[in-house]
């Protein structure tokens, strides 16, 4: 009989390309890992792995087994998540993943909404589960949209919050489904005292020239600025590369550099700081939730996806 958690260790293996890299996405040793993948080879009778230099590979029955493994984990997990769960109480952990901003202007509101709806609920029913006491948990990591969606895709996440710039589309594998949460604009940010800080406009011509703070290359938000002066042969001078938007406000208070910095999650600006929109086009980019297929029905999910979009509605209408 072939253990469940055998299967696993080997289907990580195959997404993550090594066992020391399946063992941190699965939280285990990588002696525990190879243990199960030991245990599977005596089980079915055959060879999964085979050394190849100081790595491993699968061979072709392990890539069989793989794909029959990614195929029942898949249908155990769509069971987990719906003729076993009870579809009026949301519960157990959720893992989700989302880009910075987004965990501040999106996730963190749903956080706090979660917390009020169990708090009353579980006031309500005087202290019965419900959606309170010992129901839904989300655990939250930050992590770059390609990053997030592999994630989810892999079964180290369960739910994503992602973006997609029109100049920069994210890829979604078939495994998962995507739905829009809303659109997110992208300003210019300048100096109060630089010549087009008055403007209420810009286009990419007009920034050709100037020095900039951006995201670290091959970052998402990276493309898309990029991509803004693409079509005029030019590629922007950028001085300074960090991953914090708050550093990008910070130099352009200082004077040093413009940024491309996202109206989702971003703090009211300091004194000297201006925001400019650029036009023709317009930097947007489009926010949306990604998951398994398997956790469609799943209750947790289809309770947080429906908050996320109240938390997202509530902006655009503001």
């Amino acid at each position: 009989m072939i253990e469940i958690a055998a299967l696993r260790a080997l289907v990580a293996v195959e997404q993550q390309g090594s066992v020391v890299a399946a063992s941190e996405a699965m939280g285990f040793s990588p002696s525990a890992v190879s243990q199960q993948i030991k245990k599977l080879e005596k089980q079915s009778g055959v060879t999964v792995l085979e050394r190849h230099g100081r790595g491993v590979l699968l061979t072709d029955r392990g890539m069989a087994l793989a794909e029959y493994g990614r195929r029942i984990l898949g249908e155990l997990e769509e069971l987990q998540a719906t003729l076993l769960a009870d579809p009026t109480k949301p519960s157990g952990v959720l893992r989700l993943v989302g880009f910075s901003t987004a965990c501040r202007g999106l996730v963190g509101p749903m956080l706090r909404k979660l917390g009020a709806d169990q708090a009353a609920a579980a006031a309500s029913a005087s202290g019965s589960s419900g959606l309170g006491g010992s129901g839904l948990e989300i655990r939250v990591v930050a992590e770059d949209p390609r990053e997030a969606v592999q994630r989810v895709a892999t079964g180290e996440a369960d739910l994503g919050v992602v973006h997609n710039w029109h100049s920069v589309p994210l890829v979604i594998p078939e495994n998962m489904v995507h739905e829009d949460l809303c659109l997110d604009t992208a300003d210019v940010l300048l100096n109060s005292t630089h010549p087009l800080a008055g403007r209420t406009a810009v286009e990419p011509s007009d920034l050709v020239d100037e020095r900039w703070i951006s995201t670290p290359a091959g970052a998402i938000c990276n493309e898309a600025l990029l991509a803004i002066l693409a079509g005029l042969g030019r590629v922007p001078d950028i001085r300074i590369y960090d991953p914090d938007f708050s550093t990008h406000i910070a130099m352009v208070q200082q004077g040093v550099a413009v940024a491309l910095v996202p109206r989702l999650g971003r703090p009211e600006l300091p004194a000297g700081v201006v925001a400019v929109p650029v036009v023709n086009p317009m930097q947007q980019r489009q926010v949306g939730i990604v998951y398994r297929k398997t956790m469609m029905a799943s209750p947790s999910i289809r309770h947080v996806v429906r908050l996320l979009q109240d938390v997202a509605a509530g902006l655009e209408a503001g």
